[in-house]
Parts: structure tokens; sequence; C-alpha cells
């Protein structure tokens, strides 16, 4: 049985996506190295926050059918670099019970696991939904202050927490919480402006654009699609939210949904995502996804995972789809707003003939060697397919039919043509420098 200190997965449980062919071996061993990675490593490998993958990878290898040894590889490849986790200081976990206290230990990675070892208890106490509704979801000043640090860091703890929700695991979604607790909470700036903003302006569900309306707001407003420079440590915080945060927010506040739209927002949302991060290339370069605009279509299958669960009240799940669209656009936006073009999908060409099944690239994704970003990638766009089927029709819906298999086929091909495995900051010329030009059969 999972707990909040133990890993346990089972060969049949449901996920939002995943193949059929999943076998108890592999629902054994990788809960046996999700079990190590959970005692041994920390959250971050270094000290500088970049994360520790294995998590992520590992669960997405499961899902999409990996076979056992192709789940050890992925384990095995990602360990040599990992950090053991800062010695326990059980004083500090005693102090984070009182309100006042916790909040002093916040934003310092050096009490993740004296986090990890607060919420595992708080799960045991109170059982995982009502930890997460008392401690990121409430509403409250301390529950908004750990929401918006869910979104921080390219949105990895949300990610994280996404996982241990989705494939029911306490013991992860207790990571997910540390996590987010070490994380800073710059970017709640930009969720409290718009929130304000859209409360005082009257706007009103019905009258929202469209997501990719929007988009195309940010390109064509000057000020705003140069806000970021390709200097900026940070693109977001020291771009867009310091030379341009009232245009941001403006547009940024006009996206407002009700309870009643949350299936088609959702899909809509993924949509977009997968628009601006497939259609943002830079020819005659070979075709290679933002390593930054990745995030959020790796992100978005968690939201359904969300939408899709009980524990979560009706407003709360509106308030998180606002939140997830808000912190897109402003990543469309970060990135110099790169011209969208969807030929670049319609008219690609696979290097294989005939071109490879569903099946086929979550196979090449699985023998990949990687820490999760690319089947992350893939699983979230197949589960894009099945989300966006019905709205198809609709306004804002540009990603439709084949496109999504298409895409799977692209992403499985850019990484394996080699380095650079993906272009960071895809608006900026800069960006594109170290990208060989296509081959002619390309596109």
């Amino acid at each position: 049985m999972a707990t909040a200190s133990t890993i346990r997965l089972e060969a049949g449980q449901k996920s939002k996506f995943r193949v059929e062919r999943i076998g108890e071996e592999s629902a054994q061993l990788t809960s046996r190295l999700l079990q190590e990675n959970h005692e041994k490593h920390h959250i971050f490998f270094n000290q500088s926050g970049f994360h520790n993958h294995i998590v992520h990878h590992l669960l997405t290898l499961f899902a999409l059918g990996a076979t056992p040894s192709e789940i050890q590889k992925g384990y095995d490849d990602n360990t040599s670099y990992q950090r053991p986790p800062v010695s326990l200081k059980q004083e500090v976990v005693d102090d984070m019970h009182q309100p006042e206290r916790f909040k002093t230990y916040l934003g310092n990675e050096e009490y993740y696991r004296d986090f990890l070892v607060f919420f595992q208890g708080q799960i045991e106490k109170l059982g995982w939904e009502d930890v997460l509704n008392e401690y990121v979801f409430k509403g409250d000043e301390r529950a908004d202050d750990m929401l918006v640090r869910m979104f921080s860091g390219f949105m990895h703890s949300i990610i994280h927490l996404g996982f241990g929700v989705e494939f029911g695991q306490p013991a992860i979604i207790a990571e997910a919480l540390a996590q987010a607790a070490v994380h800073d909470n710059w970017i709640g700036t930009l969720f409290f402006e718009a929130e304000k903003a859209a409360k005082a302006n009257g706007a009103e569900p019905k009258n929202t654009k469209s997501l990719v309306q929007l988009l195309e707001d940010i390109r064509t407003d000057k000020k705003l699609s140069g806000a970021a420079h390709w200097e900026d440590a940070n693109k977001i915080r020291d771009g867009i939210l310091k030379r341009a945060p009232d245009e941001m927010i403006k547009i940024a506040s006009q996206y407002v949904i009700s309870e009643e739209q949350l299936a088609e927002k959702d899909a809509e949302l993924i949509n977009a995502t997968v628009y601006y991060t497939a259609s943002a290339q830079h020819p005659p370069s070979q075709i290679k996804f933002d390593f930054f605009y990745m995030h959020c279509v790796n992100s978005s299958i968690f939201f359904s995972t969300f939408f899709s669960s009980t524990f979560l009240r009706p407003a709360t799940k509106v308030r998180l789809l606002e939140w997830k669209a808000r912190i897109d656009l402003a990543m469309y936006a970060s990135r110099a707003t790169p011209a969208l073009d969807l030929s670049h999908i319609t008219s690609y060409k696979s290097t294989l003939n005939p071109p490879s099944s569903w099946q086929e690239v979550f196979e090449r994704v699985n023998r990949y060697p990687d820490d999760g970003h690319v089947s992350k990638l893939v699983r979230a766009l197949a589960h894009g397919e099945q989300v966006c089927k019905k709205f198809e029709d609709r306004e804002g819906f540009l990603i439709k039919g084949d496109m999504w298999e298409k895409l799977g086929i692209m992403v499985v091909e850019s990484v394996e043509a080699g380095e650079p495995k993906w272009v960071r900051s895809c608006g900026f010329e800069e960006a594109w420098e170290s990208v060989p030009e296509r081959e002619n059969a390309r596109l």
C-alpha cells in the first residue's frame, strides 16, 4: 500500500494517459527505484536549484510501457549526479507546526528534508487530500503563498504534485509539497495583480478572448514583446515583470473562466501551449522545441488530473486553470514572442517512411537516453490529442487531426537528430546559433 513514506505502484492502476501493457515486474521495479530516490536523493541535484527529475522520468516510462531494463537504465543514467539529502533537523520539523515559524523556513533548500518529514507527518495524520486543501488550496495567506511556490521554477513543483496525485502516491505528494516550500514566490506578482485587475475590470467568462488571440495581442504589443532581453538571468522576472508589468497583467487579466467551461478551457489551454511550443521554429534551422515552452506542455496533463479529482472545490479548479493560463501567456512573452507558423507541423516530413505510429514513438522515446523531458513531452501530446478531440471545431483549437501524432514524431526525431537537444529562448536569434540547418527531406 502506498503511504506518506512508501511508494507502491500497481500494474493496473489508473492514470491520465498510459498504455495497456504494463506488467507487475515494471510496477515493482519502478516502486523500488522511486523509493530509493525518495530516501537517498535531494530534490535538487546541485546548489543552483536544478531539479531532480527521476520521479518524472520513471513514472512517465512506466506509463508508456517501458520494459524493466529501460526503466532501470533511465534510473541509472540519472543517479550519478544527484545530491544526498541534507541532515534532518528534528527541532526545525517541530518548529514548523507553528504557522508563524513555518514561514521563516520557506524558500531555503537547506530545509527540504525537514519540510519533507513535516508534510509526511501531516499526511499520515490528515490524509493527503486534506493536507493539500489546507496547505495549498485553502485560499488563506499561507496556502496562497504555497500555491505560488508550486508554480515557481518552471512549474516543477506542481508537475511533481501532479505525478503524485495522478499515480496515487502520498510520498511523492509530500516531496512536491517540500519542493514547493523551498522555492521562491516572486511569480505571485503576476497572479495576484491579474486577479485584482480582472475583478476591477469586471471581466466575464463569456467575453474572454481565446488564448490564441491573447498570444497575438502579446506579439503585437511592442513594449511587451520586447520586454525580455537575451542577457536577462530570468526572462519573466527580470524582463517581463520589470519592463512591461502593466502590459502583461492587462493581457493576463483578460483570461477568466467559469466552472461550466472547465473541460473546454482545459482543452483550449493544452491546444494553445502545444501550438506555440511546436510552431515557434526558425527555418532553415532544424526543428527544435523550446526548453522553456516545453514545460508548459509537460505540465498540462496534470491540470487535467486536478480537474477530474473530487477533493478540489470547483472554484479552486477555476483558479488553477486561470493561473496556468496566465503563466503560459507570460512564458510566451518571455522568449521574445517568436512568430508562430502551423506549416512547420503540417508540412513536416518524417525521417522514416512510413512514419512511426504513436506506439512506435513511445518505444523510441522509452529507449532514448534522457532525464525525462522528452518522454514527458510525448506523453503530454498523446494526452492532449485525447482531450482536445471533441473540441477541434471550436475557436482557438489550431492543433487537430493527425497533427498530434505528427508532433510526437517531430519531438522524438528532433532530439534524435543530435545536439542541441532543445533550443532555449526561441524568439531570440542567439538561441539558434548552434542549431544545424535542416536537410532538404525534412520540410
